[in-house]
């Protein structure tokens, strides 16, 4: 675990991480229990979602004071597209949804507001601001998949989301953000800092948010 200024930013979302785990949508992906139906909802949203995402990294790259910051968020944004959206167009190809659905899905009222927020803490707020927005996406999804790939899960099609968030490139990532969240710590005032805390928790809620919005289907009101 993290030490420094990410570890407080963890530890203060302690009770956000803790109701994760307990979702009946995570649960679901180790005992098998999660409908076929949501896991399916939940894909097309996260594809959307992941589009908005590589363009909030990009953001907070061009906000960097130093080039190796740039590099490392225009790769992992980058990555996203290739990576991430692979095993999305892979996982709908075994829910028999055409890719090309994708194209003319509605974001959710989740995955709107949570883009949303994203996109305007990445270019609104200063550097730190957008780390802190960015950075729970990564780390609650490699802890939730190093956790989930111990118990393992009786569909193989859950079992491929755990082994692709679980593994060791992904936790690779996730960890360079960290190292540059404590970077920053020291150097923050403390107005700045309270800001980069409250968007670490706010977007923590969002992912909380994402996968009950999965789970219940979620629609927009007529």
């Amino acid at each position: 675990m993290a030490d420094g200024f990410s570890a407080e930013l963890w530890d203060s979302t302690a009770d956000i991480y803790a109701a994760i785990l307990s979702h009946p949508f995570v649960r679901g992906l180790t005992d098998g229990s999660l409908p076929p139906e949501a896991f399916a909802y939940y894909v097309v949203q996260d594809a959307l979602y992941l589009r908005w995402y590589a363009q909030a990294l990009a953001a907070v790259g061009s906000r960097a004071p130093e080039n190796a910051g740039t590099e490392m968020f225009s790769r992992h944004a980058a990555g996203i597209v290739t990576v991430e959206m692979s095993l999305h167009e892979s996982l709908l190809a075994d829910l028999d949804i055409d890719p090309r659905s994708v194209e003319t899905a509605e974001e959710a009222p989740t995955t709107l507001a949570y883009t949303s927020y994203l996109l305007a803490a990445a270019r609104g707020g200063s550097y730190a601001e957008g780390v802190g927005a960015v950075l729970p996406c990564y780390w609650i999804y490699w802890e939730v998949g190093k956790h989930l790939l111990g118990q393992g899960s009786p569909s193989p099609r859950y079992q491929k989301w755990i082994d692709t968030y679980g593994a060791e490139d992904f936790g690779t990532e996730a960890l360079e953000v960290i190292a540059v969240a404590d970077k920053l710590g020291p150097g923050l005032a403390a107005a700045e800092r309270s800001r980069v805390q409250r968007h670490f928790r706010t977007t923590s809620r969002y992912e909380w948010m994402f996968w009950d919005m999965g789970y219940r289907q979620e629609q927009w009101p007529v």
